[in-house]
């Protein structure tokens, strides 16, 4: 079991865990408040709670593996196992460091639990996408809306895919080209992609989101009606 690594939650905070206190915050109920307390380093019953927390982010992430393998069988026993205990590795990290984040509108149980969730959706997505190549041509928008063109569309579609294609190429830097090809096109999942560009989730997110407010304003100066999404 790894305690000792920052998870990327530390890495990705504004600020940082912040420092350890000495006791959980009064608010708490009384269960949420015996494990805050027992969780801080140093504290009497520590690696007990640690070993009872290990075992409940354990088996949420069994179940996320588990159900995301039932969705699109893809890993053997042995991968699921792993992907199971890598999760939960790195959701303890995780709960250990933002221990002061908990202000207990849910169980303290069920706020743990999601940690678990999120770090095995994202370890079940790099790992089926692990030996897969990321296509990251920003140039490559105009394949795809070649595709998107079928014999049916009518004239109306045809000029909107024209138009989207046009800003694309016109409005949009290289790397938000790049992005949204990536993440909306190609499915790519966002995890893998920071990891492929050794960049952050954050970063990405703000890419995609300016990409789409350019294209959005774009289109609006032709007439297009776009659904702020």
């Amino acid at each position: 079991m790894v305690v000792g690594t920052q998870s990327r939650y530390g890495r990705e905070s504004a600020s940082g865990p912040g420092p350890a206190v000495a006791v959980a915050p009064p608010h708490l109920d009384g269960e949420a408040r015996r494990w805050v307390q027992r969780l801080r380093a140093g504290a009497d019953g520590h690696e007990e709670a640690v070993r009872e927390l290990h075992a409940l982010l354990l088996k949420a992430a069994r179940f996320e593996v588990g159900r995301q393998h039932a969705r699109r069988p893809q890993f053997s026993p042995a991968e699921r196992d792993d992907l199971a205990q890598q999760s939960a590795d790195d959701a303890l990290v995780a709960v250990l460091a933002k221990l002061d984040g908990f202000r207990g509108a849910s169980r303290f149980e069920t706020w743990a639990y999601k940690f678990a969730l999120l770090e095995a959706g994202v370890a079940v997505r790099r790992h089926a996408w692990r030996g897969r190549e990321v296509q990251l041509d920003p140039e490559a928008w105009g394949e795809v809306a070649a595709r998107l063109q079928g014999p049916d569309d009518d004239a109306q579609m045809r000029e909107l895919i024209a138009a989207v294609q046009h800003a694309i190429g016109a409005e949009l830097s290289p790397r938000q080209r790049e992005v949204l090809v990536a993440i909306t096109l190609e499915d790519v999942p966002i995890d893998v992609l920071a990891e492929r560009l050794e960049t952050t989730r954050g970063a990405l997110y703000k890419s995609l989101h300016d990409a789409r407010a350019k294209l959005r304003g774009a289109l609006a100066l032709q007439g297009f009606e776009v659904g702020a999404r």
